[in-house]
C-alpha cells in the first residue's frame, strides 16, 4: 500500500460529501486539497475537510498542491474540461458520473485519458449496488438462461427536490436527465446484458414541472437545505429554479450490439423512489422488489401462470437507504487501480456508452422519436482501455 497518498476533491457540493470516505476507502489516503469557485463551496469545503488548503478553482489547486488524485464532484457540464486538465497534468480522476453531458466531450475525455495514460475512472457507483450485484449473479449462474430483454422503471419520487430547484433543470447545464440521472441505469441495462446500445428511440416531456411559476435563484444552497418529504403534490412544489427545461418523464427503447432490446422509462413526479428491473432470459426472468436491503429478486423459471412470489427468491442485501456501500466500493476500487494496477468492474468505456445512449435518446426524444445510431468509439481508445482493465 502506497504511504501518503494525497487526495483533492475538486466542487464542494451535495456529492462532496463523497471525499469524506476516502480514509475508509484506502486508509493512507487524505483529502489534502479542495477547490470551489464559489465562496459558499469554499466555506463548505472547509468545513467537509478540516486541515485541508481550499483553491478557488482546479487549476490553482493543480499548481499549489501536489496531489497524487482527484474526485470531481462538479456540476456535470464541467466534468469535460476539468478532467482533460487533471489527466494532462498526471493526476489520477474519479470522475463522477455522468461522465459528460455529450457525446462529443465524453470522447474527448477518453482520448485524453489513453493519449497520457493517466487512471480515469467514472463513478458509476450503481454496478457495486446489492440489488445489481445480487442480479448479475443471477444472469451470470444461468439461472434464466440467455438474456434478451431488459425493461427498467425509475420512480424518482424525489424528483422535484433533486433536480428541478438548482442547475439540474437548466438543459445548457445538464443537457438531459437521461444523463444525469438515467446513466446509472443505462449503465446497468448494459451490465446486464453485456453488450451496448446502438440504436436508439426516446419519447418524453416536460408534463408537471414547467407549470410551476413559483421559480427563485438559492445562491449558496445545496439540496439538502430544501428537501423535505412534505413537498407534495408535485404540482404545488414552490422554489423551482429560474429555467426549467428538462423532461421530468422520459421513455428510450435501445437495441443493443449483441441483440438484446430494452426498456427506460423516468418519472420524477412518482409518490416512490426506486428501480424495478426486468431482465427476460431464454429460460425465464427476474425483477426486483426494492433496490435497497430488505428488498428482494425473484425469479420464475416455470412455465405457470401469474405468480406473484416466483420460483425462488434472493435477498438483496447492502444499506437500508443510499448509496454509502456502493461509495465505498467505488472509492476503494478506484485507489486500487491506482495504486495497485487492479482491475475495475466500472469501465470508461461503459461510461462513454451510457453517455451516448442517454445524449443520443434525448436527441430523438427532442426531434419527433427519430431513430438515431450510436457511433462507435475510436479502436485505439478503446484498446487503451481494455489493455488498462
Amino acid at each position: 500500500m502506497s504511504p501518503g497518498l494525497p487526495v483533492a476533491v475538486i466542487g464542494a457540493g451535495t456529492r462532496a460529501e463523497l471525499g469524506t470516505h476516502v480514509p475508509r476507502a484506502w486508509p493512507s489516503a487524505r483529502v489534502t486539497a479542495v477547490a470551489d469557485t464559489s465562496g459558499a463551496g469554499r466555506e463548505r469545503a472547509a468545513s467537509l475537510f478540516p486541515g485541508a488548503d481550499v483553491f478557488g478553482d482546479h487549476r490553482t489547486l493543480l499548481a499549489g498542491s501536489g496531489v497524487r488524485a482527484a474526485l470531481v464532484t462538479t456540476p456535470d457540464d464541467t466534468h469535460a474540461d476539468i478532467a482533460v486538465d487533471l489527466l494532462r497534468a498526471g493526476v489520477a480522476v474519479y470522475l463522477e458520473k455522468p461522465l459528460a453531458t455529450t457525446l462529443a466531450d465524453a470522447d474527448r475525455v477518453l482520448t485524453a485519458a489513453a493519449a497520457t495514460g493517466t487512471p480515469l475512472y467514472v463513478g458509476h457507483n450503481l454496478r457495486h449496488a446489492a440489488v445489481v450485484r445480487t442480479m448479475k449473479g443471477v444472469v451470470d449462474r444461468g439461472e434464466i438462461g440467455e438474456v434478451r430483454a431488459v425493461w427498467v422503471r425509475h420512480f424518482v419520487g424525489h424528483g422535484g427536490d433533486y433536480y428541478f430547484k438548482d442547475w439540474h433543470a437548466d438543459r445548457r447545464r445538464t443537457g438531459t436527465l437521461l444523463l444525469q440521472k438515467a446513466s446509472h441505469d443505462l449503465d446497468v441495462v448494459h451490465h446486464l446484458a453485456g453488450g451496448y446500445t446502438r440504436r436508439v428511440v426516446g419519447m418524453g416531456g416536460l408534463l408537471v414541472y414547467g407549470a410551476v411559476t413559483d421559480r427563485r435563484e438559492r445562491p449558496g444552497e445545496t439540496m439538502p437545505d430544501w428537501f423535505s418529504m412534505d413537498n407534495w403534490p408535485p404540482a404545488a412544489q414552490t422554489g423551482l429554479n429560474p429555467v426549467v427545461d428538462v423532461e421530468d418523464l422520459s421513455m428510450v427503447l435501445m437495441g443493443l450490439d449483441n441483440g438484446v432490446q430494452a426498456s427506460y422509462q423516468q418519472c420524477h413526479f412518482t409518490p416512490d423512489y426506486w428501480r424495478n428491473y426486468t431482465v427476460i432470459g431464454t429460460e425465464g426472468r427476474l425483477e426486483n422488489f426494492g433496490d435497497t436491503a430488505g428488498g428482494v429478486v425473484r425469479v420464475w423459471d416455470r412455465r405457470h401462470e401469474w405468480s406473484a412470489t416466483g420460483d425462488r427468491e434472493h435477498p438483496v442485501g447492502g444499506g437500508a437507504g443510499g448509496h454509502e456501500d456502493a461509495d465505498l466500493a467505488t472509492l476503494a476500487e478506484f485507489f486500487a487501480h491506482l495504486v495497485e494496477g487492479s482491475p475495475t468492474l466500472v469501465s470508461p468505456v461503459a461510461a462513454r456508452e451510457a453517455v451516448a445512449t442517454g445524449a443520443l435518446a434525448a436527441q430523438s426524444l427532442r426531434s419527433g422519436s427519430v431513430p438515431l445510431t450510436i457511433p462507435d468509439l475510436p479502436d485505439d481508445v478503446v484498446r487503451h482501455f481494455t489493455r488498462a482493465a
